[in-house]
Order: C-alpha cells, then structure tokens, then sequence
C-alpha cells in the first residue's frame, strides 16, 4: 500500500512512529500542503489513502481535490474543517443531544461589551476564538473590564463565549483511533502559562459511559482520528472541545492503531474503486507529487 501523510510535519512522533511500523512492507509519503497545488487538474497518481495531519485553508482544499479524484482522506475534509468552527462544532453537537458547554457566538468581543451585550451575571466567563487554529484566542474574563481588555487587544476577533465551569484546574485529554480510546489529564489551557507535561491516564480507569461518549463524538463529527476534551463539573461530564487529528504524544498503542486505520482505509478505498467500474482511478505505481518526500523504501503490498 502507499500511504502519504498531509502535513507539513512528517517527523511528529505520532506520524514519525506510525511511518516506522508501516515501512517494513509498505511506503509511506509525505506532502506538505503548502507547497502542493490544489487547484491543479492533474494530481498525478494516486495514494491508496491520504492521512490529513493539516488543518489550513490550503491542506483543506488539497483534501477535497483528492476526495474529488476518488482518493480515501482520514479524516474527511468537511469533518476537519467542521472541527475549526466553534460554532457549528456547538451546534452540531448539542443537536446530537451530546453534553458540550452552552455557546453564544458573536462578530467580535466588542459586540458583547456594548449595550445588549453581556451583564454582571453572565460572568465568569470563557472567550475563545471562533476559528480554531494555532496561537487562536482561549482567556477566562472574571468581569467585564477584562471583557473589555481582550476586545482591545483583538479588536476584530469572531469570538465564541461559554459560561466557565468550576473545576478543579485539570482537563481530560481524551483521544479516539477508529474506536480505541486513549488519554491523559493536563492542565486547562485557562491554568498558568506553564502547563506541564500531560500525566498518566488510563482509558480502564474511566466509567464506561464517559468511553461510550467520547467514540459518540467520532459517529456524530464524521472522525476516525479526533481529540475530546471533557471538563469535571458537579454534574455530567462537560465537552468543552473536539479536535481533528490531534497530536496524541507518548500514548502506547496510538501508532499502532493508526498504522491500521491506514490500512483499513485504503483497503476499502481499493475494494470501492474495483467495484465502481470504468473511468475510476486505481492505486497506481508510486510516484512522488510537487512537494512530496517519500519515506522509507517501496513496499511489499501485503494488508
């Protein structure tokens, strides 16, 4: 098989590991979504499956166009971006009947400070940005001078506030593989610039029904890949997040299992084109697009 990996990062320690069980008897690509085209009609041979560890406008596009030639994306490009909108990620959620925090959305901060706006009573509260991405808005405001302050310093930020949940400072990380579950406990990102290393959390120590939850999350946002973050309030447990093909670093077992989602994925990927008929691409020799790397050598097509 050959798998090619949509991420400017192919030495991350998930997809660097995940490369490593797979080489033995298959190859494994990379291409960096910034620097492939899109828009080009030709997108050369394809991958028996793409693995989209991106989340730009860009990399988004590259998957559709791929999605379009036939090819099989983990996770699917309208599941990846759904998972940047914090918004319809609120939406999509609490219509599915899932417990994620209460979401009010607004064109920027300095819409909740004016006349209309918020009032003592809706404080404390958390104000995140609506587009997820990297170095993106999460701040507690206690009151609404510092409301205020945050619409100074990101004047034009669509935000999203949710009320704050008491709790004891900790987030569950939790983290989905086609199914099986992995985790860990980390400080919230509300919590001190310094953070600390995620500690030790093992899926047989939490309830049933919170596993049972979390693999709802992935029927429910369209994922194989996905992180869950949940929040211990005095109640149910609280979604406050869901995240497209996380990181997941230094879980046993994660690259093991999405070496074989990989495999899984392009095998059905295979079987779909076989039986299609005429005019379907099929996996094709290996070849190597604009701005791709190949990783280790060509492989034995052994599932």
């Amino acid at each position: 098989m050959r798998i090619c990996l949509l991420t400017p990062e192919p030495g991350h320690p998930l997809l660097a590991a995940t490369t490593a069980l797979l080489t033995p008897r298959h190859q494994v690509e990379s291409l960096d979504p910034g620097t492939a085209d899109p828009a080009r009609p030709d997108m050369g041979p394809l991958a028996d499956v793409y693995l989209l560890k991106a989340r730009t406008p860009r990399a988004l596009a590259l998957a559709r166009r791929l999605e379009a030639l036939g090819a099989p994306v983990v996770n699917s490009a309208a599941a990846t971006e759904l998972c940047q909108d914090r918004t319809r990620m609120a939406e999509l959620a609490q219509a599915a009947g899932l417990p994620f925090a209460a979401t009010r959305t607004a064109g920027s901060i300095g819409e909740l400070t004016g006349p209309g706006g918020l009032t003592a009573a809706d404080f404390p509260l958390v104000v995140k940005s609506r587009h997820s991405r990297r170095h993106d808005l999460v701040a507690k405001a206690e009151d609404l001078a510092r409301l205020e302050q945050l619409a100074r310093d990101r004047p034009d930020e669509p935000v999203v506030v949710q009320p704050f949940t008491p709790n004891n400072g900790w987030d569950q990380k939790l983290w989905v593989i086609a199914g099986q579950v992995f985790a860990a406990r980390r400080r919230s990102e509300l919590a001190a610039a310094d953070r600390g290393p995620a500690l030790p959390l093992a899926p047989a120590d939490l309830p049933a029904d919170r596993l049972d939850l979390v693999r709802r999350v992935g029927e429910v946002f369209g994922l194989d890949v996905y992180g869950v973050d949940l929040l211990d309030g005095a109640g149910e447990p609280l979604i406050v997040d869901v995240n497209a093909f996380p990181g997941i670093r230094g879980q046993a077992g994660a690259p093991a299992a999405l070496a074989a989602l990989a495999l899984r994925a392009a095998a059905a990927g295979a079987a779909t084109r076989s039986t299609a008929g005429p005019g379907v691409s099929a996996p094709s020799a290996p070849s190597v697009l604009p701005g791709q790397q190949r990783t280790g050598a060509p492989a034995q097509l052994d599932a």
